[in-house]
């Protein structure tokens, strides 16, 4: 089922919700839209009801000319999780997601089950940011070929040739990709951090370039009560590489008693 929510500012947002039970919401990273979960959403359905969004500038929903932050995304959730009548819910988020998730766990307590961060980061100055080297990669011609390797491993892209989910919106305006990427490099909620109550597992692969796996022990030090799970030899996109040790990671997590 596709629905679409009006955020508070008046932005249509587009929502997908799949399967029945306790909803799941899933949140995918910088510059991409609700497909990002494709190959995965349907592991959770035995006992959840997913729910995705395009966030604003990507999909089908609005691209409005204005600054985007992590905050802002948060916000958006909230307004999906209002729309669909939903008070309360487990959120999974991964990459740009994953911080979009702490601020919603920060901000809206009341409306997070358990919480899962995959591939994320606290942002800030104490964060371990990627190297020079990958910034520069990511600014060449041949940039999405370098993104599909920060990605996934070389043996995996042999065995799964794509095409990936992972690697952006092509559709999208050049100002909307332009606030992302701001929205994302500005995110630090390294100070509120431990103002998070819900039940959290961080995720995060031990080869990852994009995100250095340092940053799960820094989320997993910061958040009280959290577990940390590094995947051996995966990068950014271990929720597909690791696939299904992640999502049965996850599942058995989410299963837990509050």
């Amino acid at each position: 089922m596709t629905d679409q929510v009006i955020a508070a500012d008046g932005t249509a947002l587009a929502v997908q919700r799949r399967g029945t039970g306790r909803p799941l919401v899933l949140l995918a990273g910088q510059a991409n839209d609700h497909t990002w979960w494709d190959s995965t959403r349907a592991d959770f359905h035995p006992a959840h009801s997913t729910i995705t969004m395009d966030y604003r500038g990507t999909g089908a929903s609005g691209k409005p000319d204005v600054p985007y932050s992590t905050q802002l995304f948060a916000d958006d959730v909230v307004a999906v999780l209002d729309g669909l009548g939903i008070e309360r819910a487990d959120v999974y988020g991964t990459s740009m997601g994953g911080r979009v998730a702490q601020w919603l766990a920060i901000r809206h307590p009341e409306r997070v089950g358990r919480l899962v961060l995959g591939c994320a980061s606290p942002g800030g100055r104490h964060a371990v940011e990627r190297s020079a080297e990958v910034r520069r990669a990511l600014l060449r011609p041949d940039a999405a070929e370098t993104l599909a390797d920060l990605m996934y491993t070389p043996g995996w892209r042999t065995t799964h040739p794509g095409p990936y989910r992972t690697l952006g919106d092509p559709s999208m305006p050049a100002h909307a990709r332009k606030y992302h990427l701001r929205a994302s490099n500005e995110h630090d909620a390294w100070d509120a951090l431990p103002r998070i109550t819900a039940p959290t597992l961080v995720l995060h692969g031990a080869d990852d370039q994009l995100t250095p796996a340092v940053n799960a022990t820094l989320l997993a030090e910061r958040i009280p009560g959290a577990r940390v799970h590094v995947f051996p030899g995966a990068r950014h996109a271990y929720f597909e590489e690791c696939r299904p040790e992640a999502s049965h990671l996850v599942a058995d997590f989410l299963a837990q008693p509050a």
